[in-house]
């Protein structure tokens, strides 16, 4: 696909005054417009995902702080949530495929925005793999009751990851349709798990409110401290739990040129998933951690939080649930593979993506950017075969895969806060007087996450992204030196004042009641 490019006026930006007006973007509409409430909220619940989160970084959390460390979820889920909101009020007015793409481009500069479009995609790519690697590693272990060596780890996840691009390439309504019953039947297995562990445990004996701030095998001396420039603290190590867990919510604004209302829809869609899976979550670790019999032995465990579950509930009612969580996960990472091939086809149908003129094209019979989820499925094998060769690799894969959200959310936060009085008035979505300190808390939450990561334990992360960061450079580069700057600039679209003028008409040509 194609489109005239025109830059922007300076000093102007643009906004969907109604649903579906993409033309005020530069755009034309050839993505269905099917996504509903439910179907909105489902792909942010279903990113977030609790079951994968806790599944893939209790045992970390469990080393490195003890059960203790549950108690930073909460810390999390707010610093989060306005994360989330900041996010909302951006959705609101630039509902567009490729948010954090577009906003960044459109209101801060095209190049910034490609750099943060870049910056999304490392993320999607590697969080994709990790999550998959979870079914391989951890639940299918756990289920059939063997040992699972790394290179079975390793072709398990490949397989995975080929169905679920199979899935997204095949049809966007099926895809949903698959999430929207796996985040239903995540929903209700997290709230059986929660209550079972709880009603059983308290039956048989086997819950003790010691375990809930028990350290573990963590040294009490320094526990709570900062740590050193150079190495975190134990339980400023424990926010890592709930920051790999509550991420994604934005892939609700990925899907914004399909969903009906978005400039409502998305916003409530990410803050309601944010809000509900911090709930849930912070219930499902209490009953763990409170189930726990040893945390010492339990941190040597490859399936901490399934060893939990199966001592509570023993092995058949404790498999049918893990039975659930697998579809939970494995929704989790189908989410995370339509909203990264979303994310590379908006950005070829700009122009900006190696490959663009095939990777922006959307297949005639599927309706589906077919082209776009071979090159991600293509991209997440390499990353796999990178990943799993490691002797540590979900550690080193949750640890990528929370360090690159923390950059791209701080980045937009930022351009939020500074360009905020130059955005038009919304009626999608809006904070109102509380805007200041949820940005202030979201700023403060982000600058904290990121300081988390230092010291050598972090080190595989941060060469992922620098690698990932110099190739991205580099086709940039390319790109500056093909077109100059001003060949990156948006499509044309109208400015504030024309958009509201077109509003107010279309409403007085509207007949009354």
């Amino acid at each position: 696909m194609s489109h005239e490019r025109t830059p922007q006026s300076p000093g102007t930006t643009s906004t969907s005054i109604a649903s579906g007006h993409l033309s005020e973007f530069g755009y034309s509409q050839v993505l269905e417009r099917r996504t509903s409430r439910f179907a909105s909220f489902a792909v942010a619940f279903a990113f977030v995902s609790i079951a994968t989160g806790t599944f893939t970084t209790y045992g970390a959390v469990l080393n490195s702080s003890g059960p203790l460390g549950i108690w930073t979820w909460p810390l999390v889920v707010v610093g989060q949530l306005a994360v989330a909101l900041v996010f909302g009020c951006l959705a609101a007015r630039i509902p567009l495929t490729g948010c954090s793409y577009q906003w960044m481009s459109r209101l801060a500069s095209p190049v910034l925005g490609w750099f943060t479009g870049w910056i999304t995609f490392t993320f999607l790519v590697v969080v994709a793999v990790a999550v998959d690697y979870t079914i391989a590693s951890t639940l299918l272990p756990a289920l059939f009751g063997y040992s699972g060596t790394p290179a079975e780890a390793w072709a398990i996840t490949a397989a995975v990851l080929v169905l679920q691009a199979a899935l997204v390439a095949f049809s966007t309504r099926w895809t949903e349709r698959v999430n929207n019953v796996a985040v239903t039947a995540e929903l209700v297995g997290m709230i059986l798990l929660v209550v079972l562990v709880l009603v059983v445990g308290a039956v048989r004996g086997q819950l003790s409110g010691e375990a809930l701030f028990s350290k573990g095998g963590v040294p009490a001396e320094g526990y709570f401290s900062f740590g050193s420039m150079t190495e975190p603290g134990p339980w400023v190590l424990a926010f890592l739990l709930g920051a790999f867990t509550i991420v994604g919510f934005e892939s609700a604004a990925n899907l914004a040129e399909e969903t009906e209302d978005p400039e409502v829809v998305v916003p409530r869609a990410m803050w309601q998933a944010v809000l509900a899976s911090g709930v849930l979550g912070f219930l499902f670790l209490v009953a763990i951690a409170a189930a726990t019999p040893d945390p010492i032995a339990l941190a040597t465990s490859a399936t901490p939080v399934a060893d939990v579950i199966q001592h509570v509930l023993g092995s058949y009612v404790g498999s049918a649930l893990l039975v659930l969580v697998t579809l939970a996960v494995f929704a989790c990472g189908l989410v995370i593979t339509m909203t990264g091939v979303r994310l590379v086809w908006a950005m070829s149908r700009d122009e900006r993506f190696p490959g663009h003129r095939a990777l922006s094209t959307i297949d005639a019979a599927t309706g589906t950017p077919r082209n776009a989820t071979v090159l991600f499925l293509l991209v997440t094998q390499c990353v796999l075969a990178v990943f799993a060769v490691q002797t540590n690799a979900l550690f080193s894969l949750f640890s990528a895969a929370t360090l690159l959200p923390a950059v791209l959310y701080l980045a937009v936060v930022i351009m939020y806060a500074v360009k905020r009085r130059q955005l038009p008035p919304t009626a999608g979505f809006s904070l109102g007087r509380a805007e200041t300190p949820v940005i202030v808390l979201a700023l403060v939450w982000l600058v904290f996450e990121l300081s988390i990561f230092r010291g050598p334990s972090f080190r595989d992360p941060w060469l992922y992204v620098l690698g990932m960061t110099a190739l991205g450079a580099l086709y940039l580069g390319w790109l500056l030196y093909r077109r100059g700057a001003g060949g990156l600039a948006m499509p044309s679209t109208t400015t504030v004042e024309e958009a509201r003028q077109s509003s107010t008409a279309a409403g007085d040509a509207a007949p009354r009641a």
